[in-house]
């Protein structure tokens, strides 16, 4: 168990924990397994399935359903970009608690949020498919809710995403929202306080990095989360999900190399990165590897409605500093050892 949490964040996480270290049945090991596969499965083969769906049905006799279906998606274009839709019936579906219990997945909190305030979470690392971040912040199973009180968390994601048929009201059910400066924008100005926007800042270039053992973040460059949170005053909190990279084994390709080059590529032209792993059993199931992700304290930002260069360095340098400093204090009792080091690049 991470320190620094309080007397409450301990009766939660112990809760939890009972529930996740008593003996578990063939049964109850059966569903976990079956809850995180389709859950994989979703996150590589879900969106471009029903896309294909909706253009198979066009040329068959249930062509008016596609038709009409088109029709509503041209005229909800821009919904995600304006804070999805505030129902968020996926959040609290039951297979993601046995997702939870599979690794498990436990939430920790090292400081308070203030509700009367917005705040962008950074959440590191990537891994494979961010497990930790999807868990603790897009579903409700990790107690974010209770943990943090008045504050809503939406996680942020490829916006391609949002383009996709069907598949779009599925996550925007789940209360996503896409990752890009209109969305983040109106979270953070037009739905009051107490928003919680999370970026998984090293994005498709921090998931070809993912390996076990290895925890290296991609950041130095990457400034635009700290100018949106100057712009609209928004605290910056550093978040890390120990354990995130333990979960797949990848083929990592040297730069320079032909596999790399294509990465490259395919992460240019799509916006994400295709990686080449493998899981525990049947190839897409992940390792049963517990993953702890640790909220930071929040870093005071002021509102500047034009930040300068200087400004964003300023911050972006004290948000990198904030991060190395809860990976260090929460390594060893997260899992690592002492000698593990956190490398930003």
């Amino acid at each position: 168990m991470c320190k620094g949490q309080g007397m409450s964040e301990r009766g939660l996480l112990s809760h939890q924990v009972a529930g996740m270290t008593k003996e578990k049945t063939q049964w109850k090991e059966f569903i976990e397994a079956i809850s995180v596969l389709q859950w994989v499965l979703s996150f590589l083969f879900l969106g471009v399935s029903c896309s294909i769906l909706m253009v198979y049905l066009m040329f068959t006799s249930l062509w008016p359903l596609s038709t009409l279906y088109f029709i509503w998606l041209v005229l909800d274009w821009q919904t995600p970009e304006k804070g999805g839709w505030n129902k968020r019936y996926v959040r609290k579906w039951k297979v993601w608690e046995h997702m939870r219990d599979f690794f498990p997945i436990k939430l920790v909190k090292t400081a308070d949020l203030n509700p009367n305030k917005n705040y962008i979470l950074g959440c590191h690392p990537h891994g494979i498919m961010s497990a930790g971040g999807f868990t603790c912040f897009s579903t409700e199973s990790c107690g974010f809710a209770e943990l943090f009180p008045g504050v809503r968390a939406t996680l942020v994601i490829l916006a391609g995403l949002f383009r996709l048929p069907l598949f779009r009201e599925y996550i925007m059910c789940a209360g996503m929202c896409p990752v890009s400066k209109p969305s983040i924008a109106h979270l953070l100005s037009q739905s009051g306080k107490g928003n919680a926007v999370v970026i998984v800042i090293g994005g498709a270039a921090e998931s070809l990095a993912s390996a076990p053992g290895i925890n290296t973040v991609v950041m130095k460059h990457r400034k635009g989360f700290v100018r949106v949170a100057l712009e609209f005053g928004a605290d910056l909190v550093p978040v890390y999900s120990f354990g995130e990279n333990e979960l797949f084994q990848q083929v990592i390709f040297s730069d320079g190399s032909l596999g790399r080059r294509l990465q490259d590529l395919f992460k240019k032209i799509m916006g994400f990165a295709p990686c080449l792993f493998v899981g525990e059993r049947i190839a897409f199931l992940p390792y049963k590897t517990p993953v702890t992700t640790v909220v930071g304290s929040p870093i005071s930002v002021p509102k500047r409605a034009t930040p300068t260069d200087e400004e964003v360095d300023h911050y972006h340098k004290l948000y990198m500093e904030a991060l190395a400093k809860l990976f260090h204090e929460h390594k060893v009792s997260c899992g690592l050892s002492e000698s593990h080091k956190l490398q930003i690049i």
